[in-house]
Parts: C-alpha cells; structure tokens; sequence
C-alpha cells in the first residue's frame, strides 16, 4: 500500500477526528437526558374485579400488562353480559355499584345487600363454554361462570331478561381500544376496560368539581385505578409520562370522556342523570379541534398505558417524567 505523505496524513487525521467529533457530537445531541420531578404521591388504589360493580380499595398492587393485580383478583377480568352477550354496565343497572367481589383462596366470592353470597371458582371447568362478547362493539372472549352465577346476578338486579357472568383468561385474544379510539396502537390491549388497563387522576380535581356543585361528590364517583395526591387540580393532564416509585412508568393516552355513569351514587345505586355530569361540561369540555372524537362528552381523569410494569403502593411517590 502506498504511504501517506506527512501533508496528506495530517489531514487524512484531521478529517476523520473532526468525522468522528461529529459522530460524538451527533450522539450527545440526540440522546434525550431524563429527569423525574416530583408531582404527588399515591393516595388510593383501586381495583374493579367485575366491570361497573363495586371497586376494592387496596393497599399495594402489582401493575401488569392488563391493568392492576392484586393476588388472584385482577381488574375488570369479569363481565356482567346480556343473553346476545353484549356487555351490561351500571349505565343500564345502576345496582351493579353495590356488588362487591373478592378473592378467597381459589375462589371468586360476589356479595351484595340482602343476598347471601356465592362463590366461583377462580379456574372454571373447561366444559364452561367460551362466549365472544361485545364491549362498546369490539369484540372478545370470555368463559361462562355457570348457571349459579347468572342466576345470583339476575336475581339480584330484578332483571326480566337473563344476565350471565363471563371471566376473561389468560390466554384469550384481548380487544384492542384502537378500534374505538384513534389515539391507541395496535399494541395496546385490554380486557374488559373500557379503554385503558388504566385511569389515573388527582384528588385536587374531585376537589375542585365539589366547589362548583350543590351535592358533592367522591372520587368513587369517577372509577379511577390510580389517585394521587399533593398536586394541582388537573394538573394530570399534563403529565405525559409519569413514575410511580422505583419502576412503574405510564405514558398518557387521552383524556377519559365522562358519561352518566359518573352521576351513579356509588353508596346507593340509585343513579341521578344529571349530576356531576352537567357541572363538568360547564368547564371540562374537549379542545374544539377533538370535537369529532370527545362530542358533548366532559373530560376528567386521563386513561394511561403501561410501559414498565412493577409494584405499586399507596404513599408512593409519583414522579413526572421529562426529557
């Protein structure tokens, strides 16, 4: 090989030092630094084994791909459908609020007043048949609880028409939400969610509702998983990643829309149809630009999806991810 002279070796340097000062440069510049600010701390936990029915408060859970988890009860994994398997919420049976499930051993247990209470078992019988259920139209699988269960809830409900409950197993096909909102992917799936495994939103905005209504309101009233505390009403809508203690990160999707579920008193069952509905769409209402996706509906608590999953426990600190 022909050597360089002194002149053109120099300057064969010089150019591949300045190429890869660049390179250095180029790589400093475009990798995102990461810092957590401190926004609040975890203030409740709450889990809804049975879609629209009571919700559990707990202490710790586990946040896995679909949602919250704490030991064998698993958020939203079962599902009150009508005989055309099209899902039932307290939109329809506001009484749904008042039966609570929980896990005893290997078995589901469903309590509600005056009814004595029933148990399931938590792996059911391979010869439960599988339904394809619809929830807000998109469809997915669950398997049938059995006669006893169907029965138990109908009765309890007063419904001239025969409910049944259906549990969502491991290895169905999960919906994907993209189907009924543009901003999901298609790697985002749920269960039996409305949207998210995930709604997260702060006390300060229940709060700060309350100041603008007549009969006040809790946060049970809004559904949400996650609750923090110690921050601006609000102030979630702003948070597009956040940290929960040491490893759970969320990435915000959109804004929950709010319907008359909201106005259901989550003590009694007994559902208002107005209240807080009307007062949070006084001042909760969409960007105009999302009108074609939010309509009419007032926007309360933001719907997240889980990025890193983990342990998470009330007293947590919550940490607002920037770059």
């Amino acid at each position: 090989m022909e050597s360089l002279s002194p002149t053109r070796a120099t300057l064969f340097l010089a150019v591949t030092g300045l190429g890869a000062a660049v390179l250095v440069s180029w790589f400093f510049l475009t990798k995102r630094r990461r810092s957590l600010r401190k926004v609040g701390e975890v203030s409740h936990l709450f889990l809804y084994p049975i879609k629209s029915c009571r919700g559990t408060s707990i202490p710790e859970a586990e946040c896995k791909p679909f949602g919250l988890q704490s030991g064998n009860l698993k958020d939203r994994h079962w599902l009150v459908v009508k005989e055309n398997k099209v899902h039932v919420t307290a939109r329809q049976e506001p009484q749904m609020v008042l039966i609570t499930a929980s896990c005893d051993k290997d078995k589901l247990t469903l309590r509600a007043p005056e009814m004595e209470h029933l148990q399931i078992p938590l792996k059911l019988p391979s010869s439960n048949g599988i339904f394809t259920c619809k929830v807000h139209g998109n469809e997915v699988c669950g398997r049938d609880c059995g006669d006893k269960a169907s029965q138990w809830i109908t009765s309890f409900l007063k419904s001239k028409e025969v409910y049944r409950l259906v549990q969502f197993e491991d290895n169905m096909k999960p919906r994907n939400p993209k189907n009924e909102y543009e901003k999901y992917t298609d790697h985002d799936k749920v269960a039996y969610p409305d949207l998210s495994p995930l709604l997260l939103m702060s006390e300060a905005s229940v709060d700060n509702l309350n100041t603008k209504l007549q009969k006040m309101v809790t946060i049970r009233n809004f559904r949400p998983n996650i609750v923090v505390t110690g921050c601006e009403a609000h102030e979630e809508d702003s948070w597009e990643e956040v940290q929960i203690g040491t490893s759970v990160t969320l990435k915000r999707v959109m804004p929950c829309p709010r319907c008359i579920l909201t106005t259901v008193n989550p003590d009694t069952g007994v559902i208002d149809m107005k209240e807080p509905l009307e007062t949070m769409r006084s001042y909760r209402l969409h960007n105009p630009l999302d009108q074609g996706i939010f309509k009419t509906s007032p926007l309360f608590g933001q719907y997240v999806r889980i990025q890193q999953t983990g342990i998470i426990k009330v007293g947590d600190p919550v940490y607002q991810i920037t770059y």
